[in-house]
């Protein structure tokens, strides 16, 4: 059976390996000829707009992307290293008919990616992707002579994104000292730019990017060096990036960490208290924080679930025109202001409820709900497929619920990628989640086991 190309945030891999030059190539030729019309007229010609994050293979990888659009009838705009939300923003910006991002977020350096926005700076849905699948390897129209495409620097992205973010939001933080880590990234700019514009002091780190360092013992994924940094300069709050800068965490001035379900608890509480919660609902996946639901429903704001993935948080909100969604992870979507999840506008937001409740980001998160203890097992080496028609299995879940009842939780989720299945229990007491996630995998395990 062919494997997918497309995941669940585009094409990711190992640069040189899994992902290729001539792949590239192929996949924008594909992608120009699907999103961009594949007009011959050189006076119709589609735009596209590419952005990466620093690694070194995004810039042999880049080449490969623009050659592709550019030799398919597409004008080109580079726009150098730059926010993944950057890129979003930049192709309804300046009009484009598709964008093109670099990057494998918060995978190491060896790894890259490459994720495509249709017009209006949007993720592309399942059916497209698969048209542009479909396509790779196949013989393309060939253009030639005025209809080829042509190639341009934009000299303003980063200044036009860094106004664009700023505007957004008009609390100052001026009096607040942070510190922002970026994760040696795309971030590494504009990041630090944007919170002084906003007024606050901020110390910088993961800021020195050189193609090899992205994401190594720093950013959201190594959240100790922004904690240590916010205790070492008395800092009020730290923020770290991934390195495409789409998703946020935060940590508060004694270094703890503040997850994406506490930024969107105290996010909703703010626009709710506003009434700029649209139907006073947020959106959250499956894997959010039962903790995050209970303090929801107590200040009467509703909870959209779906999927894991950003990407489906974002169809829940356009189907229904919501404004904040998001995920544990940090992936945060302000969708008044952003097509696609936004840390640095997630960080300015999360800081500009600080500044206006006139509290520390410790009384915030600590105020805003109730983490119940989560605990995570996966078991491997099983058929994931049966996990829901199984009825030993499906005895097991009950039984754990039915103990749990109102306090707790029980989540059994197949992976995507791999032959195993994630047992997730939430409890009153973390004792209470540990023995039941391990009561329920050895049911899965025994019941599933591969043969």
């Amino acid at each position: 059976m062919a494997i997918r190309l497309f995941g669940t945030d585009g094409v990711r891999g190992r640069a040189g390996d899994d992902l290729t030059a001539a792949l590239a190539l192929e996949l924008s030729v594909a992608a120009a000829t699907e999103l961009g019309g594949g007009s011959v007229d050189p006076a119709q010609r589609p735009c596209a707009v590419v952005g990466r994050d620093p690694r070194a293979s995004g810039e042999y990888l880049e080449a490969a992307v623009v050659a592709g659009l550019a030799s398919a009838g597409v004008d080109v705009v580079r726009l150098g290293v730059l926010p993944t939300p950057a890129v979003a923003y930049l192709t309804d910006a300046l009009n484009a008919d598709l964008g093109v991002m670099l990057s494998a977020s918060h995978n190491p350096a060896p790894d890259n990616g490459i994720k495509f926005f249709s017009r209006g700076g949007h993720k592309l849905p399942d059916e497209v992707e698969d048209a542009i699948e479909a396509r790779v390897g196949k013989p393309a129209p060939r253009i030639t002579g005025a209809a080829v495409g042509r190639v341009t620097e934009a000299k303003d992205a980063i200044e036009r994104y860094v106004r664009h973010v700023n505007t957004a939001s008009t609390q100052s933080l001026d009096g607040l000292r942070i510190v922002v880590d970026c994760a040696h990234g795309a971030a590494s700019t504009v990041a630090p730019e944007v919170f002084r514009r906003a007024g606050a002091d901020v110390v910088e780190i993961g800021t020195a990017p050189d193609g090899h360092n992205i994401n190594a013992e720093c950013g959201s994924t190594a959240v100790e060096a922004v904690a240590s940094a916010v205790v070492e300069h008395r800092a009020d709050a730290g923020l770290a990036f991934d390195g495409d800068a789409d998703r946020c965490l935060a940590v508060t001035a004694d270094g703890s960490v503040v997850d994406g379900d506490q930024i969107l608890a105290i996010l909703a509480g703010q626009l709710h208290a506003r009434g700029q919660l649209v139907d006073d609902t947020v959106v959250v996946t499956v894997m959010s924080n039962l903790g995050l639901r209970i303090a929801m429903r107590q200040q009467g704001i509703s909870v959209v679930e779906t999927a894991v993935g950003d990407r489906y948080v974002l169809e829940a909100m356009r189907a229904g025109s919501y404004s904040l969604g998001g995920e544990q992870s940090g992936h945060v979507v302000l969708l008044d202001h952003a097509t696609t999840g936004d840390g640095v506008l997630t960080g300015l937001f999360l800081l500009a409820a600080v500044a206006a409740e006139g509290r520390s980001l410790g009384e915030l998160s600590s105020g805003c709900m109730t983490r119940l203890p989560q605990v995570l097992v996966n078991v491997r080496d099983v058929d994931k497929a049966r996990v829901d028609s199984t009825p030993a299995v499906a005895s097991a879940v009950a039984e754990e619920e039915a103990a749990l009842g109102a306090e707790g939780r029980v989540l059994l989720r197949p992976s995507g990628t791999e032959p195993k299945v994630r047992v997730m229990v939430e409890a009153p007491t973390e004792e209470r989640a540990q023995a039941a996630a391990e009561r329920l995998a050895e049911v899965v395990r025994s019941e599933l086991a591969c043969r």
